[in-house]
């Protein structure tokens, strides 16, 4: 494989995906190189958008991931419409429940509305839930997509309908480097030049680069409402403590999830599966009697500070989009477009600075 593009984006993962519909619908010719799509961590998540839910304090982080939750339903609505497949969108709210009072309610906000629910009426508002829970927050504007059986697919799928070049099981094993610019990346298969590079590859972007991404193991499972149920009886998002159950608009509902640094040791464990089931029965004891489904793990680029490391890289021709951690899925809308607009325009979003590699 020796040949030339105009735009090699390094990982075919959902923010690698993200990125490239979005160039290529500017016009741009764009190639991905893909390991192996099924290590992403986009499959390792449950799908939430919750930048609410998930407590991101006031400032840059919180800012990025309210416009990239802003920006979901046309975003998932295009892809829709260029694929004829559904990502699972769905903008059910979540319910924060919580087993401690907090000392101080905060300030209700217009753009990001929250309510408090004091123990009687969150009980009211779900039933079910675990008798610990004396109180939580209802986020209306938070929600979900369902990453694993919608948005997943539909992503691969765009890319091929756009005409995007998506080599599957190519790993990049080395970035060219010369006078201050990539000079082409090598492969098993061959060498490839591009005029302009995106590393989008992870919890592995160390591997290629000196950049301070790691990787941090999640586990997860998932339960089937039974038959006997004649309605489901989640209809949002629970957000607990240390846990939070998501689900599905069929019935199936996912469980997450342990955050493990173990590095790249991989499969499920008996201790992470029972920490898990623990959390998630307390939240809501009902799920004691529902079906398992399936037991999966994966591993989230994380980073010192939590912050994905977003934009230009010491490289003229080398433009960066890792470390996502644990949003990865909410923040791809707003990754894709902060990324070609830098790229193409170039135009530099002033939110970019504060993601700079080089903070640390």
């Amino acid at each position: 494989m020796s040949s030339s593009t105009d735009i090699l984006i390094i990982g075919g993962g959902f923010i690698g995906l993200a990125i490239a519909i979005e160039l290529k619908l500017r016009s741009a010719q764009v190639t991905i190189l893909s390991r192996n799509f099924q290590e992403a961590a986009g499959l390792v998540a449950a799908g939430m958008l919750a930048p609410q839910a998930e407590g991101i304090s006031p400032g840059p982080m919180l800012d990025l991931c309210l416009q990239s939750r802003s920006m979901y339903s046309e975003w998932t609505g295009k892809l829709e419409t260029i694929t004829g497949l559904e990502t699972g969108y769905w903008s059910c709210g979540i319910l924060a429940p919580v087993y401690h009072l907090p000392k101080n309610i905060p300030f209700k906000s217009s753009e990001s509305p929250a309510e408090w629910l004091d123990r009687d009426a969150i009980h009211q508002y779900q039933e079910g839930l675990g008798g610990d829970v004396v109180g939580g927050w209802w986020f209306p504007l938070d929600g979900q997509v369902d990453n694993r059986r919608g948005l997943a697919n539909v992503l691969k799928v765009a890319a091929k309908e756009l005409g995007i070049d998506v080599r599957e099981g190519v790993e990049v094993t080395e970035i060219k480097q010369q006078q201050g610019q990539v000079i082409g990346v090598k492969t098993h298969e061959g060498k490839l030049d591009a005029a302009h590079y995106i590393l989008t590859t992870g919890a592995w972007s160390s591997q290629l680069l000196s950049l301070p991404v790691y990787p941090k193991k999640g586990q997860m499972f998932s339960v089937r409402v039974p038959d006997s149920f004649k309605q489901l009886p989640l209809k949002q998002v629970l957000f607990g403590p240390d846990t939070y159950i998501v689900p599905r608009q069929d019935g199936l509902i996912a469980i997450g999830a342990t955050s493990e640094d173990v590095g790249f040791t991989p499969d499920n464990t008996p201790e992470g599966m029972q920490t898990l089931l623990s959390r998630a029965i307390r939240l809501y004891p009902v799920l004691k009697d529902f079906p398992i489904q399936e037991f999966w793990w994966g591993f989230r680029p994380a980073t010192a500070d939590e912050l994905p490391i977003l934009g230009a890289s010491h490289l003229r021709n080398l433009t960066l989009a890792v470390g996502h951690y644990r949003n990865g899925i909410l923040l791809a809308p707003v990754t894709a477009k902060l990324i070609a607009d830098l790229v193409l325009e170039p135009t530099l979003d002033p939110l970019l600075e504060n993601f700079r590699w080089d903070r640390f």
